[in-house]
């Protein structure tokens, strides 16, 4: 299967009713998927922590990079993705694209090793409030445990070339496109280097890329933490959220109309080859 194909597949199994409370089956559904998917690559780790009682899950593969002895002090890179969405929503764009381009990220990897170790994780109940990320961000903090990069992957599939249809919170608007048609990657100061390296690949292959550096923990443009790397902005790790910037673009957001069929998969599938590219390409 192609690139695209192997996305649209984990599409269909992921984007469906999903929240960890009012849709219960469908997210042990798709949890059991994603660990499927992951063990074909290596042995999968279970994070387990509880909310309202509620035992929940974030799922880990740790994928060696080249050379293992040569590079074994370097630290990894984490890519992320969650995999529950709010109730009521197929959550196609939010985000099933992102955990489409996680798996498809591991089978590649796991193939062709990167420089660097990755350590790819799917968290739950990042809509209840990051709760996930936030609670493997403070292991890794307490087991002092360094990362080369963070990487959230929040919403990737929603693209509109039609003038207009890109929105920003003030006063971004000033300096970046109003076409909603490009990736964006918003990161801390720590990760400037990183954001240029990477948006140069994704535009490499073809997609169009903005990058925003944002200082004091995205506490100024709050709409900058909605994802699961703000836990790691506020514990100091250098991390990046990837995003086609949700309701400041995709009118269906948090909608049960967040369906597959308003995704632009060549956009998708053009994401997924700049991220690995540019994976390879970090020094």
């Amino acid at each position: 299967m192609t690139l695209k194909e192997q996305l649209q597949t984990h599409l269909h199994e992921i984007a469906r009713e999903r929240d960890p409370f009012m849709a219960t089956a469908g997210h042990f559904f798709v949890q059991e998927y994603i660990r499927q998917q992951f063990a074909q690559w290596g042995s999968v780790e279970i994070h387990t922590f509880r909310v309202r009682g509620k035992s929940c899950q974030n799922l880990i593969l740790n994928l060696p990079g080249q050379a293992v002895g040569k590079n074994g002090d370097l630290p990894p890179i984490l890519i992320g993705a969650h995999y529950d969405a709010v109730p009521g929503t197929p959550g196609a764009d939010d985000n099933a694209t992102g955990v489409a381009v996680l798996l498809e990220l591991a089978r590649i990897f796991a193939a062709q090793p990167a420089k660097y170790s990755l350590r790819l994780v799917a968290f739950d109940m990042e809509e209840y409030g990051l709760l996930g990320s936030a609670e493997y961000a403070d292991l890794l903090r307490q087991q002092q445990q360094p990362l080369r990069l963070m990487m959230s992957l929040e919403m990737l599939g929603y693209c509109n070339s039609i003038p207009g249809s890109q929105n920003y919170p003030a006063p971004l608007e000033k300096f970046y496109p109003n076409t909603g048609d490009f990736i964006a990657l918003i990161g801390n100061l720590r990760t400037i280097r990183d954001l240029i390296s990477i948006s140069r690949s994704i535009r490499k292959v073809g997609v169009a890329s903005q990058w925003l550096p944002v200082p004091n923990r995205g506490l100024i443009v709050r709409q900058t933490r909605l994802s699961d790397h703000a836990p790691f902005w506020d514990l100091g790790y250098p991390a990046i959220m990837v995003t086609d910037t949700a309701f400041m673009r995709n009118p269906h957001y948090h909608k049960s109309s967040d369906a597959i069929a308003t995704l632009d998969l060549d956009f998708l599938t053009g994401v997924c080859q700049g991220l690995e590219l540019g994976i390879r390409r970090l020094i």
